[in-house]
Order: C-alpha cells, then structure tokens, then sequence
C-alpha cells in the first residue's frame, strides 16, 4: 500500500506574520515564495499546515 503524499507550496509571503507561523514554515521545508516540498501524510504534517494554511496551497498526490 502506497503512503499518500502532500505537495504544498508557499503562495502568501511570510514577512510580517508572526514568528510561529515563520518557524512552521521552515519546519515544512519552505524557505523562500512559491517553492513547492512534498511530505507524507501525516497528523504531524497535517497540523503544520493547519497553523499557516493561509499562507499555502496544498494539493494531494497519490494514493
């Protein structure tokens, strides 16, 4: 069985929101605007993007 995976990309700039929402970013791998990172599915994963989830557009790849 194959893990479901994420692409999330950075759509919004992250300059003037407050730190927390800066470091989940980092913690997702995204450093700069319009970068895209793929992570597995998780509640982990899922949580992060729940935090700063105005700032990404979030697509899910495969099953």
């Amino acid at each position: 069985m194959a893990e479901k995976t994420l692409r999330i990309t950075q759509v919004k700039s992250a300059i003037g929101r407050q730190i927390a929402q800066k470091r989940t970013l980092e913690a997702l791998g995204i450093r700069k605007l319009n970068q895209t990172v793929v992570h597995l599915d998780t509640p982990q994963i899922r949580g992060m993007i729940n935090r700063v989830a105005h700032l990404l557009e979030v697509e899910e790849v495969g099953k």
